[in-house]
């Protein structure tokens, strides 16, 4: 397999793997690790339709765009506004958690200090949040380059680590707490394993990356999404099978309390990797929304893409309180990750009668996947939603 399509794959899964994964056995926990299991396979082949689609979609179009640039295209200005949000709602969200989450492992890790600055006090967790936050913008700014470079090798990192950690743990696992079904929690897990699966905003990206290869796209999305799949089981089941109900909102954190130093080691540095991954690239991809298709300089694409973050990161900080982290991946994933999805199967059905090129591979056109795809996309919206606001609990 040619370098670049490794590189490709890397794009995509480390987009994928971020802050979703740490938040999934969480939510099997308190679903019941069969209900978050049968979420993980119906979603993880939803997805797969999603982005096979989306890299269709791609390979029909002339010209740079981001998702925006496509909506606009195919579903015209009323789309491209719908579209606009779902990205700018899924970034921002995400771009938040990962702030939030680097910066309570770095603190775990390195212990940093309170500073007290004009009278005020400053928790170590702002501390730590604000450096990775610096160290991020900055490869953000820099671009596509430096950003594939760190993927190939912090999603290398952060692959290795689930792996070490499900390996050091799997044989303590108690089996008693993998049997749950809980069919009234059916809908719990959609917004965060979908919110752990999202990585559409990648495959443009990966279309740049492969302009002289294009016949591997579907390979690359494929691998590049099933490795995810595939790590996301072992890591819930290790997760659970280890802590039961003792599960963290962070899912390292019971490990820790486990095994020791060695995985207070483990347990930090997998999420430092998965997140600074996620930031980069999903980073990158709203910085290129704001300037291939709202035409934007590069600066001003640059400045919208890391203030909101910081700000949104504050006033969660100081306002937010309870289950931060688990809410707005849930919130996030429930809400833009559906309107995206939903608005993909649209795009594709019109890209099959407007596209400007051929294809190098096409998917077959079904009524009936299309269907099923939007009716489940929108029944795990309104839970979402909801469930949010105390209507509807579990």
């Amino acid at each position: 397999m040619k370098k670049i399509v490794f590189e490709a794959i890397a794009t995509l899964t480390g987009t994928i793997i971020g802050a979703g994964v740490l938040a999934i056995p969480y939510s099997f926990m308190k679903a019941g690790f069969l209900t978050g299991f049968l979420n993980l396979i119906i979603l993880s082949a939803a997805v797969l339709f999603l982005y096979f689609y989306m890299g269709e979609i791609v390979l029909r179009t002339n010209g740079k765009m981001q998702l925006t640039g496509y909506a606009n295209k195919y579903l015209g200005k009323n789309g491209k506004r719908v579209m606009a949000f779902t990205m700018l709602f899924g970034i921002y969200g995400a771009l938040v958690a990962y702030i939030i989450g680097v910066g309570r492992s770095l603190n775990s890790l390195f212990h940093f200090p309170s500073l007290e600055l004009f009278g005020a006090f400053i928790p170590p967790e702002i501390i730590s949040s604000i450096l990775f936050f610096i160290f991020g913008i900055t490869v953000v700014y820099f671009g596509l380059n430096l950003i594939r470079k760190s993927e190939l090798l912090m999603g290398a990192i952060v692959m290795a680590i689930i792996l070490l950690i499900c390996l050091l743990s799997f044989w303590k696992i108690d089996f008693s707490n993998l049997s749950a079904f809980n069919i009234s929690g059916i809908f719990l897990p959609y917004g965060v394993v979908l919110f752990a699966l999202a990585g559409a905003v990648a495959i443009p990206e990966m279309e740049e990356e492969l302009v002289l290869h294009r016949k591997e796209l579907k390979k690359a999305i494929l691998i590049g999404a099933l490795i995810p799949i595939i790590l996301y089981f072992l890591f819930a089941l290790t997760v659970v099978g280890n802590c039961g109900k003792s599960t963290g909102e962070i899912a390292t954190t019971c490990l820790i309390g486990k095994y020791g130093l060695f995985m207070i080691i483990l347990g930090n540095l997998f999420p430092i990797f998965a997140m600074s991954t996620s930031f980069l690239t999903l980073g990158l991809g709203l910085k290129e929304m704001f300037n291939y298709d709202y035409k934007l300089n590069p600066f001003t694409s640059w400045f919208l893409t890391v203030i909101i973050p910081l700000i949104l990161f504050f006033w969660i900080f100081f306002f937010v309180r309870e289950e931060i982290f688990f809410k707005t991946i849930g919130l996030t994933g429930g809400v833009a990750m559906t309107l995206e999805g939903i608005l993909i199967v649209w795009m594709f059905q019109k890209a099959k009668l407007k596209g400007d090129r051929k294809p190098e591979y096409e998917v077959k056109s079904s009524k009936i996947i299309s269907s099923i795809l939007i009716i489940l996309f929108l029944i795990g919206m309104l839970y979402t939603i909801l469930n949010f606001l105390g209507i509807l609990k579990f």
